[in-house]
């Protein structure tokens, strides 16, 4: 893959000398040229193949990285840390049939 971007890079790069060099191009239209077939396709193409190893996929992040603990496992019975189950606080209410 490192071969064929060398390979575009060159080519852009070409294209580019030819630009400025020619009697009606310009350095500008060389700087753009370059910059526009060579710098951004390559960069767009690195980070859609390369760079996607970095990028945690579908939100799951890699082991080791979580920021958050998840739910201690005497969480359930010791809520509020009170040392009772937690209770609910309303009675369930029925509806009149």
């Amino acid at each position: 893959m490192y071969l064929l971007i060398i390979g575009w890079l060159y080519v852009a790069l070409m294209m580019a000398v030819v630009e400025a060099t020619s009697a009606v191009g310009s350095v500008v239209g060389a700087f753009f040229t370059f910059l526009l077939y060579g710098v951004a396709p390559v960069a767009l193409l690195w980070y859609l193949l390369v760079g996607r190893s970095g990028r945690p996929r579908n939100g799951i992040q890699a082991p080791g990285t979580m920021t958050q603990q998840g739910p201690s496992p005497d969480s359930a019975v010791d809520a509020d840390r009170g040392g009772q189950a937690p209770a609910d606080p309303v009675a369930p209410v029925r509806k009149e049939p």
